[in-house]
């Protein structure tokens, strides 16, 4: 079985909330680890990280365990990054088998061509200063400047005031389906250049969501941050669905 999760922003919220999140990932990843070939992590796994060259952020052990155990078992494990955790360097691979991909890619996976993306930074031709901005939040030198610049406890306390900055200024959105759309234009787009894509499956949207056109579907993955996750599952047959996963409110 192959799956596909993201949005689980480990470390958002209070103390509570954060165990939780985490708690509640680890039960999954221990449910599906007994029969997963490989599983992709479509950005945003954490709320921020910021990976200096001998320093990484506190906590996150027991997930990180888990990958570590799930990589030495032979489970292909794909961490795509997303705009809260794009500032890794190679600390997930050496410690935890993690391979790192920084682009949208298109593999083949049981004979279906799947396109596989966060979707932050995709289909903003339009938007100059969306542009700009993720350009330099992507920029090596801009990373580096800021590792030899901030000492790693107030790059931390900013990162996390920005991200729960950037959760709070989208909460109260409500998010449609019709807010999708810039993603769907993109896969369109995308197959009618090329079209041998069978699937497009994207995070970011914290909107877990399903279409299916003529010859590819389009699918959404949903947050952690609800009383239930969705999640895709792709088995041997090339059945590509969206799942349900309850997370347990109880656990502190």
């Amino acid at each position: 079985m192959i799956y596909f999760v993201s949005d689980i922003h480990l470390g958002a919220g209070d103390r509570q909330q954060a165990r939780r999140t985490e708690a509640a990932f680890c039960r999954w990843l221990d449910s599906v680890a007994h029969d997963a070939q490989a599983i992709y992590l479509l950005g945003d796994i954490f709320d921020f990280w910021f990976e200096y060259r001998r320093v990484v952020p506190q906590g996150f052990s027991r997930v990180l365990g888990r990958f570590a155990d799930l990589s030495l078992k032979g489970v292909k494990v794909v961490f795509f990054t997303g705009n809260h955790d794009m500032w890794c360097y190679d600390y997930l691979t050496r410690e935890c088998g993690i391979e790192i991909v920084r682009k949208p890619r298109v593999v083949t996976i049981n004979g279906l061509r799947l396109h596989l993306a966060h979707g932050d930074n995709m289909n903003i031709k339009g938007q100059p200063m969306l542009r700009l901005m993720n350009a330099f939040f992507r920029s090596k030198v801009a990373r580096q400047i800021f590792s030899w610049l901030i000492h790693p406890d107030l790059a931390l306390k900013f990162g996390g005031w920005w991200s729960g900055k950037s959760r709070k200024s989208h909460g109260g959105e409500m998010v449609t389906p019709r807010h999708l759309g810039f993603l769907v234009d993109y896969a369109r787009e995308h197959h009618a250049h090329n079209g041998d894509t069978d699937a497009y499956i994207f995070g970011h949207m914290h909107y877990p969501y399903k279409i299916e056109e003529s010859d590819f579907k389009v699918l959404f993955l949903s947050d952690w941050s609800k009383t239930e996750a969705v999640y895709a599952v792709m088995d041997r047959e090339q059945r590509l669905e969206l799942k349900t996963f309850t997370i347990d409110e109880t656990v502190s």
